[in-house]
């Protein structure tokens, strides 16, 4: 016989629902994640006492009903991070075209942070759960983001990775990336034609997936010019405006300036790195030319050429295709992966090299 139990003043818990229909909180967590088989005598019980209690889960309730949750969450490292607030706007904007509610939540690129959000999202029955940002991607990384997938997957939600490496084609998920290596690929050959061969890479961060994708681009343009790379060229260093200004400020003070053109890990690296040459006595492109990467508002301001990535596209592509996953799958039934192009942005931060040989 259900124990008849009054809930404590204020909002009803968990503990309350478990005891007014005489199951356990664990079961009680599984009827509202809708992520497990359970009885339909014992849904109907955890049901009316949610009803009964006011538990603030009735909306987990009309879901499993057949309303359905109309939540997307985005998990992204820092919401102060303009790349990242980019495609949070997209995320947001293809959510609300589609009748969702967006969360945004700021992880600190803590995984146990991500990890206690995924498992809240799964609770809270969000349709998709969308990750951003660059990662290393080890084994570790693939085995928790397939135990995320499937945790999702369970409960009726998608798992979308936006600018991460693709995972196992078995794994319930959606990717979306850019590309990377190829955008590199045309900053480092715009820099090329213009007869820079003595290019400054500024940015090696080895393991990390954006920033290996690029230094690959970069090399790949060198080697198919026929110009051999140089070790001492590459700088090694985190993307940002300080990291590329104390790159740049450290290779300046290192020795002569036997480079005429800089690649600039991202756009905020390259602002930087103006800094330390205009303290130094240089200009761009008077002296030195300079290419960035990912279009930010920054490269607008500095006249910077760069790599322009589709960032709301990014968001919105992920949310369509984590939303509509049967449409977008097919015959899959897997992982669902895209990969969306960059382009080249030709601004006035590179010069023709006056002394180049001619190809």
């Amino acid at each position: 016989m259900t124990e008849n139990v009054t809930a404590a003043p204020g909002r009803a818990t968990l503990r309350d629902v478990a005891a007014r229909a005489g199951v356990s909180m664990s079961t009680v967590s599984r009827v509202l994640g809708g992520g497990y088989p359970t009885a339909a005598k014992t849904k109907e019980k955890v049901l009316r006492a949610v009803e009964e209690l006011d538990y603030v889960a009735n909306a987990h309730a009309r879901a499993l009903a057949g309303g359905g949750s109309k939540t997307v969450a985005i998990l992204v490292g820092s919401v102060a991070i303009e790349f990242q607030a980019y495609i949070a706007q997209g995320v947001e904007e293809q959510a609300t075209d589609d009748k969702h509610l967006c969360l945004v939540c700021s992880t600190g690129g803590d995984p146990e942070r991500e990890l206690a959000y995924i498992q809240l999202m799964r609770e809270q029955g969000a349709r998709a759960v969308v990750l951003v940002g660059t990662v290393v991607a080890d084994e570790a990384y693939h085995a928790r983001m397939r135990q995320f997938a499937q945790a999702l997957d369970a409960a009726g939600s998608r798992l979308a990775l936006i600018g991460r490496p693709p995972l196992a084609r078995d794994v319930p998920a959606v990717v979306v990336e850019f590309d990377n290596e190829g955008g590199a690929y045309a900053a480092t050959s715009h820099l090329l034609t213009q007869g820079h061969e003595r290019i400054l890479y500024l940015g090696k961060q080895p393991g990390q997936t954006t920033a290996e994708g690029r230094l690959a681009g970069h090399l790949r343009a060198l080697a198919d010019f026929g110009v051999e790379a140089d070790e001492s060229l590459i700088v090694a260093g985190e993307f940002g405006r300080l990291p590329g200004y104390q790159m740049m400020k450290a290779r300046l003070e290192s020795g002569p300036v036997d480079f005429t053109a800089i690649f600039a890990g991202d756009d905020p690296a390259a602002a930087g790195a103006i800094q330390a040459l205009r303290e130094h006595g240089l200009r761009v492109p008077d002296d030195v030319s300079m290419v960035g990467y990912d279009d930010l508002a920054v490269a607008s301001d500095l006249g910077l050429t760069t790599v322009h990535i589709p960032h709301e596209e990014l968001g919105r592509a992920a949310v369509r295709l984590a939303l509509h996953q049967a449409d977008a799958r097919g015959e899959e039934s897997g992982l669902v992966h895209r990969k969306l192009a960059t382009q080249l942005i030709v601004r006035d931060s590179v010069r023709p090299n006056v002394g180049a040989r001619k190809r």
